[in-house]
């Protein structure tokens, strides 16, 4: 049996499968307005960042339009055929929800925190200030990229001193570079306020690094990960009555 055909799905495929069964059933009619997302998760008894994921997957194929302050429509329906074909792709099954792998970040790059304040150097702590600065350049500049934000990740990473933590941190960012379904959440974000706090939050994590604490560095990674969900879950939230379309057309 082919390896990706026997691959289980992912959570938000699983819903994002069902509410495409649903549509195949006539359950949904083209132009119909989906039910809010917390009604979904509500029915099918998970998350509304899962839902929120399965909604986005369902965008990246086609199927539902987000309309600004109105909701989610239905503009595609699915092949019989293409229900299997599409979850079964070697791509489709290794792609990964945004949220989902925020939460995976969340867990591990606080505990390589933790273990970077016990071992830290000058040369890394200097390495994180250019980090920071450049940061904050490009901040200021304007520009929209995240090479700096990674690169201060991965510098904590490398501080731990030990390669397969550094590995780790390295792969899922990996992960994020090649997610479709991020760069669909990013794609669109047109207010960069937020990343002001984010770089707020970084000099917290250098502080604590600093102080060569582990509990306060493990803290400062896990609240600063925290925030990065909670902005991006409030700006793409349809449902919101100040949603404004930042991440959909």
């Amino acid at each position: 049996m082919n390896s990706a055909m026997s691959q289980p799905k992912r959570l938000y495929q699983q819903i994002a499968c069902s509410l495409q069964q649903r549509i195949l059933k006539g359950e949904f009619k083209l132009g119909d307005r989906l039910p809010p997302e917390r009604d979904i998760a509500e029915e099918m008894r998970v998350s509304r960042s899962v839902v929120r994921e399965a909604i986005i997957m369902l965008e990246i194929r086609g199927l539902v339009e987000v309309r600004k302050g109105s909701g989610v429509y239905l503009i595609g329906i699915p092949h019989q055929e293409s229900q299997t074909a599409h979850t079964a792709t070697p791509r489709a099954s290794s792609d990964i929800g945004p949220f989902e792998l925020l939460q995976a970040r969340q867990v591990v790059e606080s505990e390589i925190a933790a273990v970077a304040a016990r071992h830290i150097t000058k040369s890394d702590i200097q390495r994180l200030r250019d980090a920071l600065n450049t940061e904050r350049q490009r901040l200021e500049s304007g520009a929209g990229d995240y090479d700096s934000d990674e690169l201060f990740h991965l510098i904590i990473a490398e501080a731990s001193q030990n390669s397969i933590l550094a590995d780790i941190a390295n792969d899922l960012w990996l992960r994020r570079h090649q997610s479709s379904m991020w760069r669909q959440l990013h794609s669109r974000i047109t207010n960069q306020d937020y990343r002001q706090a984010w770089l707020l939050d970084h000099e917290r994590i250098l502080v604590a690094l600093q102080k060569r604490s582990p509990e306060a560095a493990r803290k400062a990674m896990w609240e600063h990960l925290e925030n990065v969900k909670q902005v991006l879950f409030k700006l793409s939230d349809v449902d919101d009555p100040k949603f404004d379309g930042y991440l959909f057309p």
